[in-house]
């Protein structure tokens, strides 16, 4: 088992998936996350509300709530795959990485790549390692570290093991870092394992979900991903940072999000986090 001290934080993505649904705001999201028993938050742009402005109130937030900010995560509905937007994708780097420079050790998670028009795969690759290349740099020159969260949702353009093996190709492995989706990953991939060996020195921190063997979402522990395993190459990773972050996306987690989320958490004591 690795020796790097773990930690263990929650996505608010669990909340952001019920869309109307959902009529809280951020405040809600830190007391359930707090109350769960998490030790830190990695948060979105479309869950951070007011807050996107105060970040030294979202500070006293978390402080309040005993949570450190892992991440802060965003997307485009460009799916950093159109040349057009590029230059507006990287201003809203610029914007998230300067939000997250007042959190020490925060990080910025980038998300996956998406098909959002016609034209040669190969292209959109280009695009997408463009941005997420330029991006990365942005973070150097602020002191944040940048990494891309590649998922399994409808239209992706990181999807299997081929498809990571084309962007990461086309990725500079000293600027830009890997957050490895347990539950994305099996969704796409013949040997999740395989993947994280191959690709470790890019991991930064780690989003631990499951799924069934249809992949179909699983509460944690109760689908086909191997825990300890996955915990014990991120703790080879060299620049693993130790957070191992839970993202809820199961049914059971639709019908009672903060439920859900503090039995994950009660799952994670079981492998020694």
């Amino acid at each position: 088992m690795t020796k790097t001290k773990l930690k263990v934080g929650c996505q608010t993505f669990t909340w952001e998936m019920l869309g109307k649904a959902w009529t809280g705001g951020p405040d809600d999201l830190l007391k359930a996350i707090g109350d769960g028993g998490y030790a830190g938050i990695e948060i979105t742009d479309t869950m951070i509300g007011d807050y996107a402005a105060r970040p030294a109130e979202f500070a006293a937030a978390l402080g309040a709530r005993g949570l450190d900010l892992v991440s802060f995560a965003f997307g485009s509905k460009s799916g950093f795959t159109l040349k057009e937007a590029l230059e507006s994708d990287l201003e809203a780097a610029r914007h998230w990485v300067g939000f997250a420079a007042n959190f020490p050790g925060a990080l910025v998670s980038i998300g996956s790549a998406t098909v959002v028009s016609d034209g040669p795969r190969e292209d959109k690759f280009a695009i997408a390692a463009e941005f997420y290349n330029r991006a990365a740099e942005i973070g150097r020159q602020a002191g944040v570290d940048v990494a891309v969260h590649p998922s399994s949702h409808h239209n992706t353009l990181l999807f299997d093991r081929a498809d990571y093996d084309t962007i990461f190709a086309l990725l500079d492995p000293d600027l830009v870092g890997w957050v490895p989706d347990t539950g994305h990953i099996l969704r796409g991939h013949e040997d999740m394992l395989d993947t994280l060996r191959t690709y470790r020195d890019r991991i930064r921190y780690i989003h631990l979900k499951d799924v069934d063997a249809e992949g179909t979402w699983a509460m944690l522990g109760k689908g086909v991903c191997d825990t300890p395993a996955v915990i014990e190459i991120a703790g080879t990773a060299p620049r693993f940072t130790g957070w191992l972050v839970l993202e809820e996306e199961s049914d059971t987690a639709a019908a009672e999000p903060a439920g859900a989320v503090m039995t994950n958490r009660q799952t994670m004591r079981s492998y020694g986090a």
